[in-house]
């Protein structure tokens, strides 16, 4: 079975990248799974728009009847939008596309798909990592080992605060994978401008960042580089805010027994409903300013 048969690159995307302009790829699963509808399909139409008032081409990924989709057009958004699909990491991908399910894909499966389309800048929310209680559940995410074998560049705000980051940060540094805070000295704890941790390299334009990816191409490492953006402290969620309702939610889930893939999910709806929706904000927020500093840096490239 052939590239050509397997992975369905939309005409734009392909013209884009045979011509060697900016491409930027997007995942789907916070338009499928990350917001509610209908506002979900306005944002992801606002984010390919600032892909392109940033002077490149957005490839939003996703599966659809079984095929592998970079670069989405109006009413294939508009089915992603709708609701009902599964959430596909890139462990899913064969079992998908042998079903002839669609889904929207995640952190891990939109990097693989993007750098299967040679496809170098990524943007996403937050990055899946190490999660609380490690020692007794083994929970981490698929996003870490894949990008440990994906050289994309990833634009993001951090990890989700509601994981461990001193821990996901320790495996980024196993892994061999990169990070860089783009004006900043600190580690984005997605909702939050600083997560509490330190980063050890920090680039402070567009060119500064398309440098780093230009030395990581020649030296050729296979891993990614996280490029951590984070969000306008003016649009985080409040900090006193974030440490009180995490706390109440952790200590939530521990009452009712809440444990493995389930805990994720939880903490997240409680985050949304007890701050009033600030924490949803927040991560649309960061979102956007993410697709912004992607489509700089592919220009830059």
């Amino acid at each position: 079975m052939s590239y050509d048969d397997v992975l369905k690159v939309s005409e734009e995307v392909r013209e884009a990248l045979a011509e060697g302009r900016p491409v930027v790829a997007l995942e789907s699963t916070i338009i499928a799974h990350g917001l509610p509808r209908p506002r979900n399909l306005r944002v992801a139409t606002e984010l390919e728009e600032l892909v392109r008032a940033g002077g490149a081409v957005p490839a939003t990924v996703a599966v659809l009847d079984g095929r592998p989709h970079v670069g989405l057009d109006k009413d294939q958004l508009e089915r992603i939008a709708g609701g009902g699909l599964r959430k596909l990491g890139h462990r899913d991908l064969p079992m998908a596309l042998a079903a002839g399910a669609s889904g929207a894909t995640t952190v891990s499966a939109t990097a693989y798909l993007a750098h299967w389309a040679d496809i170098r800048v990524f943007a996403t929310g937050g990055l899946g990592g190490v999660h609380r209680g490690w020692t007794e559940t083994q929970d981490e995410s698929a996003d870490l080992a894949l990008l440990s074998r994906t050289p994309v560049a990833v634009v993001c705000a951090g990890v989700k605060s509601i994981l461990d980051v001193p821990a996901t940060l320790q495996r980024l540094e196993t892994l061999g994978i990169g990070v860089v805070g783009y004006g900043t000295d600190r580690f984005p704890g997605f909702y939050l401008a600083d997560s509490g941790e330190p980063v050890d390299w920090t680039v402070h334009t567009p060119e500064e960042a398309a440098d780093v990816l230009r030395s990581h191409d020649a030296i050729g490492p296979d891993s990614a580089l996280i490029v951590a953006n984070p969000v306008p402290e003016a649009e985080q969620l409040d900090p006193e805010l974030h440490d009180r309702v995490l706390a109440e939610a952790l200590a939530a889930c521990r009452e009712q027994g809440i444990t493995g893939q389930a805990v994720t999910p939880f903490l997240l709806d409680h985050l949304v409903r007890h701050t009033g929706g600030a924490s949803l904000e927040a991560n649309v927020a960061a979102v956007r300013g993410n697709v912004r500093l992607a489509a700089a840096i592919a220009a830059a490239l």
